[in-house]
């Protein structure tokens, strides 16, 4: 998924100040919104076991 694509999730979840936000900043954003930890790229992510993480894919080859 493309940054701006991530910035169009984040606008409809009512989240503020997209358009200065980097790609992890965005997801980390995101993840927080809905409650989540906000784990995107962190160091353990090849352990991660959430997978029906809508990131899980970026993530991993992050």
């Amino acid at each position: 998924m493309n940054v701006a694509q991530i910035r169009e999730i984040a606008k409809t979840m009512g989240i503020k100040a997209t358009s200065k936000m980097k790609k992890n900043e965005l997801i980390h954003a995101i993840q927080t919104h809905e409650g989540n930890a906000d784990c995107y790229g962190a160091p353990w992510r090849l352990e991660c076991g959430e997978n029906d993480c809508l990131w899980r894919r970026d993530c991993q080859g992050h």
